[in-house]
């Protein structure tokens, strides 16, 4: 279970167990290894009603384009956004050869503006979060700033720079053009050169990927999205005679067993040379199961994240790839269980998004942009706005 508005409206319900007193019994690398404002997002009037899975990564976008192409058309990385919207702009119209024969997508996205990240933060924003305005939390979604971004994202799409079937694009779609040679610039996720970008390499041997900085934009403002902090949660029903053995067993994921579980087995999926974790990545395959044991309740471990990515060899540049995004991280300033009006109106309020989408491929004028903002403050958002503020304000009491 992954939804904290479900966790909450259960809980509220009498549906779930308590869980404080079999923490207290049987958890303590959960209650050493899960950080505080995890477990606050799963307790209600001082009762813990789930064991939150911490994501140990905290951000997952970050700019990857091909050399090889930047090189023929005879341009530099890009830094600034305008200088991203030249690179682009070539990829699109020049091909990746410089013949002048358009054969690539200048920028590709995937469904629901997946994969924009770093463009709305060029503009300081990151869709879906909550940022401080002057003392008080906003809804990026309403700020001028993410219409300044949607009329970028619009612009790219109007010119034809941008991959016009991304309103329907999956993972799976992305995947395909970059490893046939379609898309030579796109927000990647850090673990891409693992699979998307390596296909590409694989089939392409001159192709050569490498990391950008975020682009800037016209305020000086970069950066990517904050991942939830918390990755799932594990709940007990009421009735359930079984909530002891359910946190022996996540203690022992969280803890005893947690390396071998992260790593798998010495001498079998990894062993160590020259002072160095390396891994089999014929055994790692045959043993990805293990993933699904250690999700459960994952626990941070910097140290333990780096030496699993180092293992999985230099060429990939994951634990750098990590670092790159969390040193640009945008951070949702709401870390709070749900309330009351979200649980309410968030399946209602979520229409913007498609709006958004809307917006970039012009069937709705960016002009209504503020039209929208006001039914959203109308159909419950001021109600979620004063709710979080209350939050906020009791957070900044206890500072």
């Amino acid at each position: 279970m992954f939804s904290d508005v479900w966790v909450a409206n259960y809980a509220k319900s009498g549906l779930l167990q308590p869980l404080n007193d079999w923490i207290d019994r049987y958890g303590p690398a959960l209650k050493s290894g899960i950080p505080k404002e995890a477990w606050d997002k799963v307790t209600l009037n001082g009762k813990i009603y789930a064991i939150p899975s911490v994501n140990d990564i905290r951000g997952t976008e970050l700019m990857y384009a091909r050399k090889d192409w930047l090189d023929k058309l005879g341009l530099k990385p890009p830094q600034t956004l305008e200088q991203y919207y030249e690179v682009i702009r070539a990829f699109a119209r020049s091909g990746p050869a410089g013949s002048g024969k358009p054969e690539t997508h200048g920028l590709i996205l995937i469904e629901n503006l997946g994969r924009s990240s770093p463009f709305f933060g060029a503009f300081g924003v990151q869709l879906g979060q909550w940022l401080e305005r002057d003392g008080k939390l906003v809804y990026a979604d309403i700020l001028p700033e993410t219409k300044e971004a949607l009329t970028f994202l619009h612009r790219l799409y109007a010119e034809r720079l941008l991959d016009p079937e991304f309103p329907i694009n999956k993972n799976r779609n992305l995947d395909q053009k970059i490893a046939s040679g379609q898309v030579g610039l796109l927000s990647a996720t850090w673990y891409d050169t693992r699979g998307a970008i390596e296909l590409s390499r694989k089939n392409d041997p001159q192709a050569e990927w490498i990391p950008l900085d975020y682009p800037v934009g016209p305020a000086g403002r970069k950066g990517t999205y904050e991942t939830s902090l918390i990755r799932q949660y594990q709940v007990v029903p009421a009735h359930s005679l079984r909530a002891g053995a359910v946190i022996r067993m996540l203690n022992f994921i969280a803890g005893e067993g947690n390396r071998e579980l992260k790593l798998g087995f010495r001498n079998q999926v990894w062993s160590e040379r020259d002072g160095r974790i390396v891994t089999d990545f014929t055994e790692h395959d045959k043993h990805l199961y293990r993933g699904m044991y250690s999700s459960l309740v994952d626990v941070p471990s910097p140290a333990l994240l780096k030496e699993r990515l180092d293992s999985l060899g230099p060429r990939f540049q994951l634990y750098s790839n990590v670092q790159a995004v969390e040193r640009n991280i945008i951070r949702d300033e709401f870390q709070g269980p749900p309330t009351p009006a979200m649980e309410k109106y968030k399946k209602k309020l979520s229409a913007l998004r498609d709006v958004f989408v809307k917006m970039v491929v012009g069937v709705i004028p960016l002009d209504q942009f503020e039209s929208y903002t006001d039914w959203w403050r109308r159909e419950g958002g001021d109600e979620i706005t004063k709710e979080v503020n209350e939050w906020y304000q009791k957070q900044r009491e206890v500072r």
